[in-house]
Protein backbone atom coordinates (compact mmCIF):
# COMPACT_ATOMS: atom_id res chain seq x y z
CA UNK A 1 0.00 0.00 0.00
CA UNK A 2 0.98 3.62 -0.51
CA UNK A 3 0.87 5.44 2.81
CA UNK A 4 1.06 9.21 2.83
CA UNK A 5 2.84 10.78 5.81
CA UNK A 6 2.00 14.46 6.21
CA UNK A 7 4.71 16.89 7.32
CA UNK A 8 3.55 20.10 8.99
CA UNK A 9 5.87 22.90 10.11
CA UNK A 10 7.00 21.61 13.49
CA UNK A 11 6.50 17.89 12.79
CA UNK A 12 9.18 15.83 14.52
CA UNK A 13 8.30 12.20 13.89
CA UNK A 14 7.48 12.23 10.19
CA UNK A 15 10.75 10.56 9.18
CA UNK A 16 10.27 7.89 11.85
CA UNK A 17 6.72 7.31 10.62
CA UNK A 18 7.88 6.89 7.01
CA UNK A 19 10.51 4.43 8.18
CA UNK A 20 7.91 2.43 10.12
CA UNK A 21 5.67 2.35 7.04
CA UNK A 22 8.53 0.99 4.93
CA UNK A 23 9.53 -1.48 7.65
CA UNK A 24 5.99 -2.90 7.48
CA UNK A 25 6.34 -3.46 3.73
CA UNK A 26 4.45 -0.45 2.42
CA UNK A 27 5.49 2.46 0.24
CA UNK A 28 5.89 5.73 2.14
CA UNK A 29 4.81 8.88 0.31
CA UNK A 30 5.82 12.28 1.68
CA UNK A 31 2.95 14.77 1.81
CA UNK A 32 3.37 18.46 2.68
CA UNK A 33 0.91 20.55 4.69
CA UNK A 34 0.41 22.83 1.69
CA UNK A 35 -0.45 20.04 -0.75
CA UNK A 36 -3.84 20.12 -2.44
CA UNK A 37 -3.86 16.45 -3.42
CA UNK A 38 -2.96 13.16 -1.76
CA UNK A 39 -0.82 11.77 -4.61
CA UNK A 40 -2.83 8.59 -5.00
CA UNK A 41 -2.15 7.19 -1.53
CA UNK A 42 -4.20 4.37 0.01
CA UNK A 43 -3.80 5.49 3.65
CA UNK A 44 -2.67 8.57 5.55
CA UNK A 45 -0.58 9.07 8.68
CA UNK A 46 -0.46 12.31 10.67
CA UNK A 47 2.75 12.17 12.73
CA UNK A 48 3.76 13.51 16.10
CA UNK A 49 5.48 16.79 16.84
CA UNK A 50 4.45 20.37 17.44
CA UNK A 51 2.63 21.47 14.27
CA UNK A 52 2.77 25.23 13.83
CA UNK A 53 4.45 25.49 17.23
CA UNK A 54 1.28 24.35 19.04
CA UNK A 55 0.05 27.94 18.91
CA UNK A 56 -3.56 28.54 20.02
CA UNK A 57 -4.04 24.84 20.86
CA UNK A 58 -2.23 21.69 19.81
CA UNK A 59 -3.42 20.88 16.30
CA UNK A 60 -5.69 23.92 16.05
CA UNK A 61 -3.80 25.58 13.19
CA UNK A 62 -2.86 22.35 11.42
CA UNK A 63 -6.56 21.59 11.15
CA UNK A 64 -6.76 24.42 8.57
CA UNK A 65 -3.76 23.33 6.47
CA UNK A 66 -4.70 22.87 2.79
CA UNK A 67 -3.89 19.15 2.88
CA UNK A 68 -6.39 18.61 5.70
CA UNK A 69 -9.30 19.40 3.38
CA UNK A 70 -8.24 16.39 1.33
CA UNK A 71 -7.55 14.27 4.42
CA UNK A 72 -10.97 14.96 5.92
CA UNK A 73 -12.73 14.11 2.65
CA UNK A 74 -10.68 10.93 2.24
CA UNK A 75 -11.36 9.85 5.83
CA UNK A 76 -15.08 10.39 5.41
CA UNK A 77 -14.85 8.27 2.27
CA UNK A 78 -13.32 5.36 4.18
CA UNK A 79 -9.58 5.83 3.69
CA UNK A 80 -7.52 4.60 6.67
CA UNK A 81 -6.10 7.54 8.66
CA UNK A 82 -3.85 7.26 11.71
CA UNK A 83 -3.01 10.24 13.89
CA UNK A 84 -0.16 9.73 16.35
CA UNK A 85 0.28 12.15 19.29
CA UNK A 86 0.04 15.57 17.60
CA UNK A 87 -1.73 13.77 14.77
CA UNK A 88 -4.36 12.61 17.28
CA UNK A 89 -4.78 16.21 18.39
CA UNK A 90 -5.23 17.28 14.77
CA UNK A 91 -7.88 14.60 14.18
CA UNK A 92 -9.84 15.86 17.19
CA UNK A 93 -9.51 19.49 16.07
CA UNK A 94 -10.72 18.42 12.61
CA UNK A 95 -13.76 16.69 14.18
CA UNK A 96 -12.83 13.37 12.64
CA UNK A 97 -12.63 12.07 16.21
CA UNK A 98 -14.49 13.27 19.31
CA UNK A 99 -12.97 14.69 22.47
CA UNK A 100 -9.80 16.70 23.00
CA UNK A 101 -6.25 16.38 24.32
CA UNK A 102 -5.26 18.73 27.13
CA UNK A 103 -2.28 19.36 29.43
CA UNK A 104 -1.08 16.34 31.39
CA UNK A 105 -2.50 16.30 34.88
CA UNK A 106 1.01 16.48 36.40
CA UNK A 107 1.73 19.55 34.23
CA UNK A 108 5.00 18.10 32.94
CA UNK A 109 6.22 16.64 29.68
CA UNK A 110 6.52 12.88 30.01
CA UNK A 111 8.72 10.46 28.06
CA UNK A 112 8.65 6.77 28.92
CA UNK A 113 8.08 3.24 27.67
CA UNK A 114 4.36 2.80 28.31
CA UNK A 115 2.27 -0.35 28.61
CA UNK A 116 -1.08 -0.38 26.81
CA UNK A 117 -3.91 -2.85 26.51
CA UNK A 118 -5.49 -3.24 23.08
CA UNK A 119 -9.23 -2.80 23.51
CA UNK A 120 -10.34 -3.10 19.87
CA UNK A 121 -8.90 -4.94 16.88
CA UNK A 122 -11.77 -3.97 14.61
CA UNK A 123 -9.92 -1.05 13.03
CA UNK A 124 -7.77 -0.62 9.96
CA UNK A 125 -4.77 -0.06 12.22
CA UNK A 126 -5.16 -2.68 14.98
CA UNK A 127 -6.45 -5.84 13.32
CA UNK A 128 -3.13 -7.65 13.84
CA UNK A 129 -3.51 -7.49 17.63
CA UNK A 130 -5.63 -9.55 19.99
CA UNK A 131 -8.20 -7.86 22.22
CA UNK A 132 -6.70 -7.71 25.68
CA UNK A 133 -3.14 -7.94 24.36
CA UNK A 134 -0.65 -5.92 26.39
CA UNK A 135 1.99 -4.05 24.43
CA UNK A 136 4.77 -1.58 25.27
CA UNK A 137 5.44 1.44 23.09
CA UNK A 138 6.86 4.93 23.60
CA UNK A 139 4.82 7.73 25.16
CA UNK A 140 6.09 11.31 24.94
CA UNK A 141 3.78 14.26 25.39
CA UNK A 142 2.98 17.35 27.38
CA UNK A 143 -0.66 17.61 26.33
CA UNK A 144 -1.75 14.00 26.05
CA UNK A 145 -4.65 13.82 28.49
CA UNK A 146 -7.75 12.69 26.61
CA UNK A 147 -10.98 14.32 27.76
CA UNK A 148 -14.61 14.26 26.65
CA UNK A 149 -18.02 14.67 28.22
CA UNK A 150 -19.56 11.66 29.94
CA UNK A 151 -22.03 11.03 27.12
CA UNK A 152 -19.22 10.87 24.59
CA UNK A 153 -17.13 8.62 26.82
CA UNK A 154 -20.07 6.27 27.33
CA UNK A 155 -20.66 6.21 23.56
CA UNK A 156 -17.02 5.38 22.83
CA UNK A 157 -17.14 2.53 25.34
CA UNK A 158 -20.49 1.17 24.17
CA UNK A 159 -19.60 1.26 20.47
CA UNK A 160 -16.18 -0.34 20.90
CA UNK A 161 -14.33 2.81 19.80
CA UNK A 162 -11.77 2.77 22.60
CA UNK A 163 -8.79 1.30 20.75
CA UNK A 164 -6.17 1.23 23.49
CA UNK A 165 -6.03 1.96 27.20
CA UNK A 166 -3.08 2.80 29.45
CA UNK A 167 -1.92 0.34 32.08
CA UNK A 168 -1.85 2.92 34.81
CA UNK A 169 -2.62 6.47 33.81
CA UNK A 170 0.50 8.51 33.01
CA UNK A 171 -1.21 11.75 31.97
CA UNK A 172 -4.68 11.87 33.52
CA UNK A 173 -6.62 10.72 30.47
CA UNK A 174 -10.26 10.05 31.29
CA UNK A 175 -10.87 6.31 31.70
CA UNK A 176 -7.15 5.82 30.92
CA UNK A 177 -7.91 6.13 27.20
CA UNK A 178 -4.79 6.08 25.02
CA UNK A 179 -6.47 5.81 21.61
CA UNK A 180 -9.87 5.87 19.95
CA UNK A 181 -11.41 5.29 16.53
CA UNK A 182 -14.34 6.62 14.59
CA UNK A 183 -17.45 4.46 14.24
CA UNK A 184 -16.27 2.98 10.92
CA UNK A 185 -12.85 2.02 12.31
CA UNK A 186 -10.84 3.59 9.50
CA UNK A 187 -9.75 6.65 11.53
CA UNK A 188 -7.65 6.06 14.65
CA UNK A 189 -6.02 8.50 17.03
CA UNK A 190 -3.28 7.24 19.34
CA UNK A 191 -1.32 9.30 21.83
CA UNK A 192 1.68 6.92 22.26
CA UNK A 193 4.14 6.36 19.41
CA UNK A 194 4.13 2.91 17.75
CA UNK A 195 6.65 4.10 15.15
CA UNK A 196 9.31 4.14 17.89
CA UNK A 197 8.74 0.47 18.71
CA UNK A 198 9.19 -1.44 15.46
CA UNK A 199 12.51 -3.23 16.06
CA UNK A 200 14.61 -4.44 18.95
CA UNK A 201 17.70 -2.39 18.13
CA UNK A 202 16.08 0.96 18.94
CA UNK A 203 13.12 1.47 21.22
CA UNK A 204 11.42 -0.92 23.66
CA UNK A 205 10.84 -3.71 21.14
CA UNK A 206 8.58 -4.48 18.19
CA UNK A 207 5.14 -4.12 19.77
CA UNK A 208 4.30 -1.07 17.67
CA UNK A 209 4.78 -2.74 14.31
CA UNK A 210 1.27 -4.20 14.27
CA UNK A 211 -0.25 -0.77 13.75
CA UNK A 212 1.48 -0.64 10.38
CA UNK A 213 1.24 -4.28 9.30
CA UNK A 214 -2.51 -4.16 9.99
CA UNK A 215 -2.86 -2.18 6.75
CA UNK A 216 -1.58 -5.21 4.87
CA UNK A 217 -4.75 -7.09 5.79
CA UNK A 218 -6.89 -4.53 3.95
CA UNK A 219 -8.10 -4.77 0.37
CA UNK A 220 -7.73 -1.51 -1.54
Amino acid sequence: MKVGVVTFPGSLDDADARRAVRHAGHEAVALWHGDHDLKGVDAILLPGGFSYGDYLRCGAIARFAPVMTEVVDAAKGGMPVLGICNGFQILCESHLLPGALIRNDHRKFGCLDQKLVIESNRTAWTNQYEVGQEITIVLKNGEGSFVADEMTLDMLEAEGQVVARYVGNPNGSQRAIAGISNAAGNVVGLMPHPEHAIEDLVGPGTDGLGFFTSLGALTV
